[in-house]
């Protein structure tokens, strides 16, 4: 479902609030309830004449908890579950970790432009050691946060330069169109609109064929842990139809081939993204 604003160009774009977006959240179920009790075995009657023996009756109680344990754990995904799922059940959506759910459908939509990544973002040694997994596809990464821990991972990329740390309201530290691809996530709602009419054009400036913005909806929580210090300001989580103005104005336009590609591909897996996703076309 698309529609042409009546601006300088025109971006049809997602999000569940706007008919420009077509993607929605979902919140995903991590529990599943038991019944009311009747179905739990052990409920037989034993002859009420006779005193059963006390360990009997504890072993019946042991057993019992052990199933229903049991019951509620393997109907929850025992160890396998959505680890994204349990971030938003915790109070925290994470944009960076949503583009490994995204991945497929950026491939699909993008084809030869994955092959030189930069993404820009908190978590970003984890996006792009996902990223240098796939075949044929040279990623980097950019931190605009102080890193106050990481691994040892983590610590590699840094060294090798792969992975960098800098001021993204600043320019980057990079070359006109070093790369094919930018994607965004996590970083641009912790910055006002006079750092974002900065940051938007240095984007498009290092990508030669676009970049992706992965923004989370108003209403979201976030991660609270050392919000403040970190980030200098409370994420600002803005509406579809504000980022649309805002690239309007900038003169940012959207990527449409990319854009049907990727709505294509993920709704032939029913993929719903948890965060506003955004095509843009490089400024060039």
């Amino acid at each position: 479902m698309t529609a042409h604003l009546q601006a300088p160009s025109s971006l049809r774009l997602h999000s569940g609030e706007s008919q420009h977006i077509q993607m929605s959240r979902r919140p995903a179920s991590l529990s599943r309830r038991l019944g009311d009790g009747t179905g739990i075995p052990f409920m037989g009657s034993l002859n009420p004449k006779s005193r059963p023996s006390p360990f009997l009756s504890i072993g019946l109680v042991l057993v019992g908890a052990f199933l229903i344990i049991g019951y509620v754990y393997s109907g929850s995904g025992g160890s396998n579950i959505d680890k994204v799922a349990l971030s938003r059940l915790e109070g925290g959506v994470s944009c960076s970790a949503e583009i490994n759910q995204a991945l497929p459908y950026l491939k699909k939509a993008y084809g030869d432009s994955m092959h030189k990544v930069l993404h820009v973002g908190p978590d970003s040694c984890s996006v792009v050691s996902k990223l240098l997994k796939e075949e044929d596809t040279e990623a980097w990464g950019l931190e605009p946060y102080d890193l106050d821990e990481s691994d040892a991972n983590c610590k590699s990329l840094i060294r090798k330069g792969i992975v960098r740390v800098a001021d993204i309201k600043f320019p980057l530290p990079y070359k006109s169109k070093s790369f094919s691809l930018v994607i965004v996530s996590d970083a641009l709602d912790y910055l006002s609109p006079r750092y974002l009419n900065k940051t938007l054009p240095e984007l498009s400036r290092v990508s030669s064929d676009g970049f992706v913005i992965l923004s989370g909806y108003p209403g979201q929580r976030r991660v609270k842990v050392a919000e403040m210090s970190k980030f200098g300001r409370p994420a600002k989580l803005r509406s579809s139809s504000w980022w649309i103005r805002f690239f309007v104005q900038t003169k940012l336009e959207e990527n449409e081939v990319a854009t049907k590609k990727f709505e294509l591909a993920a709704a032939k897996k029913a993929y719903q993204s948890t965060c506003q996703i955004f095509h843009l076309k490089s400024l060039h």
